[in-house]
């Protein structure tokens, strides 16, 4: 991926922030010029607040090219509290078996690599259970 690709997406990536439909105030993430709730035009930022609950996941044992070196690693769907469902890595899982409904929390990590050693590192969000859960 390109580096002005990279630096537009920065927000969502590193902070979740997606949009509020101004119409009919409906969460969206990622940002979308329309709402597909009310088909209103939505422009106004929205910073989620990174919590969220494991609606679905699976573990992946064959991975596409670029993050062959990190199999096997968990995927899920989140539910945010506020709505969205986000499709991430989770991460700092340790020994607890992964759950649907767990309470997850998002932080931000190391997502992949560009190129050789002196490639870009490209950072995004993950979740990681809940501290404090």
């Amino acid at each position: 991926m390109e580096n002005p690709r990279h630096w537009r997406l920065r927000k969502q990536r590193y902070a979740l922030i997606g949009e509020e439909c101004p119409h009919c105030h409906a969460k969206l993430f990622p940002p979308r010029d329309v709402c597909p709730e009310c088909g209103g035009e939505a422009k106004e930022p929205f910073a989620f607040s990174g919590r969220g609950e494991i609606f679905s996941y699976t573990v992946m044992n064959d991975a596409p090219t670029g993050f062959q070196d990190t199999t096997p690693y968990t995927v899920a769907l989140v539910k945010l509290e506020e709505g969205p469902v986000v499709t991430a890595q989770l991460t700092d899982l340790g020994e607890e078996p992964v759950k649907i409904g767990m309470p997850v929390e998002m932080v931000t990590r190391r997502i992949r690599q560009d190129g050789d050693e002196r490639g870009m590192l490209i950072y995004g969000y993950k979740f990681r259970p809940a501290l404090g859960v």
